[in-house]
């Protein structure tokens, strides 16, 4: 926990305003932002009028929308993580041994992140893009990082939480997740199938550091006759496994 005293509460409202942008929600006002960001009107203005003096958002003088110099922090983080150049090699040799789509992921908050991935053109698809974001509960990805978290923790990240349906097949109810994420810590990886998104069959693997922490998830996207048993058990789980072997010495 950060002292209060080194607390910058303007700066923490500032960053409330620039997360307040999302795929629902391209353009804001003041109203919808302060409502979003938890600010009061006026302050919500000053703060998206700032944000725009600097470059970081564009505005028409009542809408404002993110600007391309927001994605400086990406880009930097991108370029200097050292999880990303460490399993770029490793998504490569996958994507080409198998014309699959393979990605690494990392957790933040009740979502994950794409940090890393290769494969061909036409299975890079809308929304599984580099530094995409999708709901934790709903991925094979997400799981995986849920259940690298002790029971304590996951109790904890899931008390309260409301789950979104994203598709027929999203599993919603938490008794049933609580479930899923045991099987995933007994047997080390997950399936999902048709959760996050009509279409998208995935499966993932812990990828852990010498030291045995989970530092991501290294995840294969692909045809759902290839993550179902037992043709997964027999091909597409021990090239996850390998892959994530090969990185460990690396993250």
């Amino acid at each position: 926990m950060i002292a209060r005293a080194d607390f910058i509460e303007g700066m923490a409202k500032g960053m409330a305003v620039l997360e307040s942008f999302d795929t629902e929600r391209q353009r804001l006002n003041a109203t919808l932002a302060a409502q979003r960001a938890g600010l009061t009107r006026a302050a919500a203005r000053r703060h998206l009028l700032t944000l725009a003096h600097l470059g970081y958002l564009e505005t028409d003088g009542s809408w404002f929308w993110l600007a391309p110099k927001v994605l400086r922090f990406s880009g930097s983080y991108l370029a200097s993580a050292r999880l990303p150049r460490a399993v770029q090699p490793t998504l490569d040799k996958l994507a080409a041994r198998t014309g699959e789509a393979f990605s690494v992921v990392v957790l933040d908050g009740d979502q994950v992140v794409i940090v890393a991935r290769s494969g061909p053109t036409r299975l890079l698809a809308y929304g599984l893009h580099l530094g995409a974001r999708l709901p934790a509960h709903a991925t094979s990805t997400g799981r995986v990082l849920l259940a690298a978290k002790r029971r304590a923790e996951f109790a904890a990240w899931l008390k309260g939480r409301e789950l979104p349906r994203l598709t027929a097949n999203t599993v919603v109810e938490p008794r049933k997740l609580r479930q899923i994420i045991e099987l995933v810590r007994q047997q080390d990886w997950c399936v999902a199938s048709e959760e996050h998104e009509l279409g998208v069959h995935a499966a993932a693997v812990p990828l852990r550091n010498l030291e045995g922490v989970v530092v991501g998830a290294l995840n294969v996207v692909t045809r759902r006759e290839r993550v179902l048993q037992p043709s997964f058990g027999r091909e597409m789980l021990p090239l996850l496994q390998e892959g994530a072997r090969e990185a460990r010495p690396l993250v």
